[in-house]
């Protein structure tokens, strides 16, 4: 039945009702129309317009629900759906309605994959010309000051070794920003040594104190959980350390559920803007890349906590 007949068949239903009751009630008009009568025509008039109304809300109340599902619908957050109850045509609405979110899941997590798959390969290149170019020029730039360094005047010799201890320190911040790029040791020696020269460089480099709990019996995860798992502890690291003001941390990575669960948490002043930033939305989008749940937990002085649920590759549908 379509949506303009059901309509207009509960109106014809109120108007029949109302049509019976007018040829079978003891209820007369008079010309001119007395007081009590026009009360009565009124308060009829009401009931049916009440009764009209209730039918069109019980009729069209699937449309509400979807209609705000529609606005509040958010595809970083996938699996909600809508029941498909009501008529055959809003049950036919809803379900091509979770058809469609569930394409559109499907073609995001298909784009996003790609794109952070990019990303990836750019912060790998990038890293590489840093190391290459600029972190061997620097190299050499610093072997040749302790070369005239030595063979300067006296006089001299303090302020070339003021220079000296500047090319060093920038020496020492491009490889800090080479590895935060690319996470050699991620590759190498694998995710815990990673995550643990993760929180030494925090703990050297920002101030910010990061006690880590890692533990050796984690199932086998793949290249790329292992690459979400440290980009996520990362970003929750430097959300830390930048932005909630925190002077400690804890970094927790233990197996669970079935699964692997990472924990970040901090004592920084919290998140009081509900909005979420490029950097919260990113680290969803990488959850979702391998079917894992992401949950930020904050209140306004009370720190946050970032965690992270892996599933085991059977519980992805991974063979």
């Amino acid at each position: 039945m379509r949506l303009l007949w059901r309509v207009f068949w509960l109106n014809a239903l109120v108007a029949t009702v109302a049509t019976i009751l007018l040829m079978i009630g003891p209820w007369t008009v008079s010309a001119p129309i007395r007081f009590t009568e026009a009360v009565i025509l009124v308060a009829g008039m009401g009931s049916l317009l009440a009764a009209n109304a209730v039918l069109l809300r019980w009729g069209l109340a699937p449309l509400d629900r979807l209609t705000q599902m529609m606005t509040t619908i958010d595809l970083l957050r996938p699996g909600q759906r809508l029941a498909a109850t009501g008529s055959a045509e809003m049950t036919a609405l809803i379900s091509t309605f979770n058809q469609m979110l569930a394409r559109l899941e499907i073609e995001r997590g298909t784009s996003n994959a790609r794109a952070l798959s990019a990303q990836e390969d750019e912060r790998r290149r990038i890293a590489q010309e840093l190391h290459d170019e600029i972190g061997q020029r620097l190299t050499a730039v610093l072997l040749d000051l302790k070369r005239l360094t030595d063979r300067a005047p006296e006089e001299m010799r303090a302020d070339m070794r003021q220079v000296q201890e500047i090319t060093r320190g920038s020496l020492d911040e491009v490889r800090t920003i080479v590895h935060r790029l690319r996470p050699g040791v991620l590759e190498d020696l694998g995710l815990l040594s990673a995550l643990t020269a993760l929180t030494n460089q925090f703990d050297t480099h920002t101030g910010l104190k990061v006690r880590r709990d890692l533990r050796a019996d984690l199932p086998e995860l793949s290249t790329e959980s292992e690459l979400v798992i440290y980009r996520i502890a990362q970003e929750g690291l430097t959300n830390a350390a930048r932005h909630a003001d925190a002077t400690a941390a804890e970094l927790e990575l233990v197996p669970g559920q079935g699964g692997v669960t990472l924990h970040v948490r901090d004592n920084g002043k919290g998140i009081t803007d509900l909005r979420e930033g490029a950097g919260i939305r990113g680290m969803r989008e990488r959850a979702l890349l391998i079917g894992a749940r992401l949950t930020i937990t904050s209140r306004p002085g009370q720190g946050t906590r970032v965690s992270l649920h892996v599933p085991a590759p059977t519980e992805r549908g991974i063979p």
